[in-house]
């Protein structure tokens, strides 16, 4: 069996592919649901204290400059967090997924109509009621926007952690570009198209739904 074709190579490693797509999805499953958790309640802070949200989101769109190649050397010389393996390679995608997410919830919070939240204020509702039963459902479409692109680009990114010993589907790519293995370059790309196109259909579905379901409420 030829393992220098697209096909024979698949079929002579299609368990180390397996495995390598699992460990990509793994991270970027992790960073996206960390950078949620801090970036959903967040956003919602920001929305309230305008003042506040131009430093924190030039702070978050600052990040998205750096290479992401120079931003994993600088983690892995961070305490804790730094070192060979997944944990630098997690952070990174974490600070790439941010802005997204924080934009999303911000923006979408922004937007909805200060009319609709003055008519919950006169029917005597709490900030929390108001935020949690006017603002957030008709936010969503934005939340769900947010969250799409941070899939997107986590998914891209997360390449890269073979840099600093993560794994993922990077490690095909960069070891098919050293042996000149055009087969192991493409099964370490296509997982990784597939994973984007998987996020980014789910996730437009998602947006569209909570869409209409704004529209008519």
């Amino acid at each position: 069996m030829d393992e220098r074709t697209f096909w024979g190579f698949f079929l002579g490693q299609r368990g180390e592919i397996l495995r390598l797509t699992l460990q990509h999805a793994g991270m970027v499953a992790v960073a996206l649901g960390a950078a949620a958790a801090v970036g959903l309640p967040l956003g919602v802070w920001l929305s309230r204290r305008p003042r506040w949200a131009g430093p924190v989101l030039w702070a978050a769109a600052a990040v998205q400059t750096v290479p992401s190649v120079a931003l994993l050397a600088l983690l892995l010389l961070a305490p804790v967090i730094g070192g060979i393996g997944a944990r630098p390679a997690v952070a990174a995608l974490f600070l790439y997924s941010l802005l997204a997410i924080l934009e999303g919830v911000h923006a979408g919070l922004r937007q909805v109509d200060p009319a609709l939240s003055d008519a919950g204020r006169a029917m005597g509702m709490t900030e929390g009621q108001l935020l949690r039963l006017v603002e957030l459902p008709l936010a969503l479409p934005s939340v769900a926007a947010g969250l799409r692109v941070a899939a997107v680009t986590c998914v891209a990114t997360a390449t890269v952690a073979s840099y600093v010993g993560a794994g993922g589907l990077g490690d095909l790519i960069f070891r098919g570009v050293g042996r000149a293995n055009d087969a192991m370059v493409a099964w370490g790309a296509v997982p990784a198209i597939a994973l984007s196109l998987a996020a980014h259909a789910g996730l437009s579905a998602l947006e569209r739904r909570l869409a209409r379901r704004a529209r008519l409420s």
